[in-house]
């Protein structure tokens, strides 16, 4: 790992970090609205991000690109396949070793029952699986695109498992937070890989982007600013 990136992990921990302290906040503002958020929009959150409707919509992705003969389509698949299996791998192991309480569990955000083969039943909320499944399909989908606009309404999709599992109370807010930001590091991380093995890159204008991503810390901040 880059200095820069291990830089970046520091960050992410730190924002998690800070996130916690006001995870039981959330949960509780929350019940406000809870109730008024439309069950349509819930229900595709949880439904995007579920491991069976993800595996679905890369397969296709990269079947559409191998029948299509198209390239650049075909290596989104690839890289929407390899970044859900990774992701889908990494949280399956982190929820068992951490071992988080859910919400729903109604014991609070520190409560912790680490260290188990099987998962335990309202204990697993750390890493979110809905999170990185459904925000590595969106932000390895948007890489295939160049407007900012089109990229950022792909990230505000992706984000909708996030806020599904918030109103459900299956994930806190620093859940979500660590699990998108990891999200990323994973579909970057395969995509600069995928780069020495395909001679036909959809981002060939990578240095020459207009769009950024960076973290911002502050004392009364944490989060994703992307500039254009």
């Amino acid at each position: 790992m880059e200095k820069k990136q291990w830089g970046h992990f520091g960050y992410v921990v730190a924002g998690t970090s800070a996130i916690c302290s006001i995870d039981d906040n959330v949960d509780y503002w929350a019940n406000g609205w809870r109730e008024n958020t439309p069950r349509w929009l819930v229900d595709y959150g949880n439904d995007i991000g579920s491991p069976n409707n993800n595996f679905m919509l890369t397969g296709a992705v990269y079947l559409s690109g191998l029948f299509t003969k198209n390239p650049k389509l075909r290596r989104t698949g690839v890289l929407l396949i390899s970044s859900a299996s990774a992701a889908g791998l990494l949280q399956q192991v982190s929820k068992r070793i951490i071992g988080r309480a859910r919400p729903k569990a109604n014991v609070g955000k520190d409560v912790f029952d680490p260290f188990h083969i099987d998962r335990v039943f309202n204990y697993d909320s750390f890493p979110s699986g809905h999170v990185m499944l459904g925000f590595t399909n969106a932000y390895a989908i948007a890489k295939h695109f160049d407007n900012p606009w089109v990229k950022a309404g792909l990230y505000a999709v992706g984000s909708i498992p996030g806020l599904a599992r918030i109103i459900d109370r299956f994930h806190w807010l620093s859940d979500v937070v660590f699990s998108t930001a990891l999200s990323i590091f994973i579909v970057e991380t395969i995509d600069k890989f995928l780069d020495t093995k395909y001679d036909k890159k959809y981002n060939d204008k990578r240095k020459n982007k207009n769009v950024s991503w960076d973290l911002q810390v502050t004392p009364q901040t944490f989060g994703v600013v992307m500039r254009f």
